[in-house]
Formats: C-alpha cells, sequence, structure tokens
C-alpha cells in the first residue's frame, strides 16, 4: 500500500478533478504489475496495473489507495476489468466519497466472488487526497490560503514594497503549490501592488499553470496587468460584482479575462457564492495568495480548509495598512481561528508553518 501511494502522488497536479490513484498487484509474494493515474481523461491506475501485470493478474491481490471505480466516466468502469482479469482480493485504503461510487465499487466487487479488505494505511490516503475528498464531498473546491510575512505580521513595509519578504526556497514552495492546484486568486490590489504574473516556475520541470483569479468586485483591475498580457495562454478569470459598470466589464473581456460575475453589496462578493460558482465549473482545488483585503473575507467566511504560512526573519513595522490580517471578528481569544494537525518547517532561512482550521 505504501507503494500504491508513493506512485498515485506522481499524479499530483495533473489528475483533477479525479482523485490521485496508484495500484500493485502482488502474486505469490512477488509484485507483478505497478500503475498510476497520469492525467484526467486517461486510464486509471487499475487498468494500467493490470496491463502491466498481464496474465499474471489472476489470482493476485491488488492493493489501491481508493475503491475502483464502477461507473463511466470518460473511462469505462475499473471494477469491470479487475473481474475480467481474475483477481482475486482487492485491498483499498479507503471508500470513494464521490456518489457515483461511495461503496459501489466494493459491493459489486463482492458479489463477483472477489475478497475486498478496506482500511489499510486509510490516514495517509485520505491526506494524499485531501482536495479531492473535499471537492468529491461538497462540490466546493479545497481552499489553501498561503501567507508571506515579517515577524511582525506585515505583508509589506509602509511604502508599500513586499518583493521580496520571504528567501528564495520560500518562493519556490510556492510554484510547488501551483503545481498542485486547479486555480489560484488574489484581489486587484495585488494586481495593482505587485503586477504578477501567477504562473508555475519550477527550475527542474514544466510547471502547470493553474487558472488565475482576480477578485475585483467592481471590475477596475487595470487592463496592462501582467495577468493580461504575459502571452502565456492561461486563462484569467475576474471574479466581479453583478453591479459592476458595463462597459468596465466589456473592457475587461476585451483584454482577454473571462468576467464571472457573481451577485454583490456594493461589490462586495461573499466567498461562499464564489466557491459554489467555482466548484460547478470543475476547480476542485484552491490556492489564495493575497492581499489583505482577500484573506480577511477568506477567514472571515470560515471556508479556508488549510494555512500555509512563511515568516521571513524580518522585522518591517509600518502601522497597520499593511499587516496581515484584518478584522474577522475576534473578540476573545476563545474565539480565535485555531489550527490543527499543524507541522513547521525551516525553508532556507524562513519558518513555514502549515496546519488546517478547525470549524465549530
Amino acid at each position: 500500500m505504501t507503494m500504491a501511494l508513493e506512485l498515485a502522488e506522481r499524479g499530483r497536479g495533473r489528475t483533477s478533478p479525479n482523485p490521485m490513484v496508484g495500484a500493485v498487484l502482488v502474486n505469490d509474494g512477488t509484485v507483478v504489475g505497478r500503475g498510476y493515474h497520469a492525467r484526467a481523461g486517461e486510464d486509471h491506475a487499475e487498468v494500467i496495473v493490470l496491463e502491466d501485470a498481464g496474465d499474471r493478474a489472476r489470482g493476485a491481490t491488488l492493493y489501491v489507495n481508493l475503491e475502483p471505480c464502477c461507473h463511466y466516466g470518460r473511462t469505462p468502469p475499473c471494477v469491470d476489468a479487475i473481474i475480467k482479469a481474475g483477481v482475486k482480493r482487492v485491498v483499498a485504503a479507503m471508500v470513494d466519497p464521490f456518489e457515483k461510487v461511495a461503496g459501489k465499487g466494493i459491493a459489486r466487487l463482492r458479489d463477483a466472488g472477489v475478497q475486498v479488505d478496506v482500511g489499510l494505511l486509510e490516514d495517509k490516503a485520505r491526506q494524499l487526497n485531501e482536495m479531492f475528498i473535499k471537492y468529491a464531498s461538497t462540490g466546493r473546491p479545497f481552499v489553501i490560503l498561503k501567507m508571506a510575512l515579517s515577524l511582525d505580521g506585515r505583508i509589506a513595509t509602509r511604502t508599500g514594497d513586499s518583493k521580496w519578504i520571504t528567501c528564495e526556497e520560500s518562493r519556490l514552495r510556492v510554484h510547488q503549490l501551483r503545481n498542485q492546484v486547479d486555480a489560484v486568486l488574489v484581489g486587484r490590489g495585488t494586481i495593482e501592488a505587485d503586477d504578477p504574473s501567477l504562473t508555475t516556475r519550477l527550475p527542474d520541470r514544466d510547471g502547470k499553470n493553474p487558472i488565475r483569479v482576480i477578485l475585483d468586485g467592481k471590475a477596475r483591475m487595470p487592463v496592462h496587468a501582467r495577468v493580461l498580457t504575459d502571452g502565456s495562454g492561461t486563462p484569467v478569470w475576474v471574479v466581479a460584482g453583478a453591479s459592476a459598470d458595463r462597459g468596465q466589464v466589456e473592457t475587461l473581456r476585451k483584454a482577454g479575462a473571462e468576467i464571472i460575475s457573481i451577485a454583490d453589496n456594493d461589490g462586495r462578493i461573499e466567498f461562499d457564492a464564489i466557491l459554489r460558482k467555482f466548484g460547478r465549473r470543475g476547480v476542485a482545488s484552491l490556492l489564495i495568495e493575497g492581499g489583505k483585503g482577500v484573506f480577511t473575507e477568506a477567514l472571515r467566511s470560515g471556508e479556508v480548509d488549510k494555512l500555509v504560512v512563511f515568516v521571513a526573519p524580518v522585522i518591517l513595522g509600518g502601522g497597520d495598512r499593511f499587516i496581515a490580517v484584518g478584522d474577522i471578528g475576534v473578540d476573545r481569544l476563545a474565539d480565535a481561528l485555531k489550527l490543527h494537525h499543524v507541522t513547521v518547517e525551516r525553508v532556507g532561512d524562513d519558518v513555514m508553518i502549515q496546519g488546517y482550521l478547525l470549524r465549530t
């Protein structure tokens, strides 16, 4: 199963909205086949491992980190291929939360006389596919909020200079995050202040560019922004309020942006509405990168699943204008947003803190 999980990891960032799945076939104590799902629309891990094993799959045990599918999607049901190949036993790490599967694949295998055991290394399997599990269970993307801060909680100096607070190694980690998600979101203020490209740049391989999303309730972002002029061909979505000026909306559309119109209150758009809209458009994972207004609204909404915070060993001062997070409605320490499963790692000169938000 550890081998299956390691194989599944190879598909990270390429299988969405499908899960990452790895599979290993063992016959008479010998590994006879390996496979993983490399990209959405391509063969699933179970089909690949059966092809790899050939006739040696008959009577073998299949280890897979997720329940095999039993429905027609872009590819036929994997359970049919498993049964036809004569696999004797299936060991699955976890049940698939997708409603079209959700135990039905296991039941079909058992009905065909295949022994099925579930739960081996389930915690690791759930962590591996945390984005898929959230999306399959709720129809909304898994949300990661990334911050880069000074020791005193600032995201820029008093003049607005924010390049670069964190070290090069931390910035590489951010590009690795972009490589794993479907979309990355910033506010109009970040576009105006930093003019980021929001693309993925990795030194050792080609990165996958996520959909670039700008939250701009009144559709006032500059048309000369790098995300609209860099020629990368990566989609740009501008989330604008339904009340935004039609002329400005049309100007952004002509500049190459796709306008995602959502009901608003004087330019303010609820995060819940954004996530519901994104989920319907097949976005299974979303990385929020800035700035203060977006951080504040996202955290206030209770829609953030995971925090990734890079803290640099610098002190900036400069008042409250460029603190990372504004008022999120916490009056008492008992009401503070709390993280669990926290990890702390040294990254270059910085410290990276990761954790999941507890929900009451």
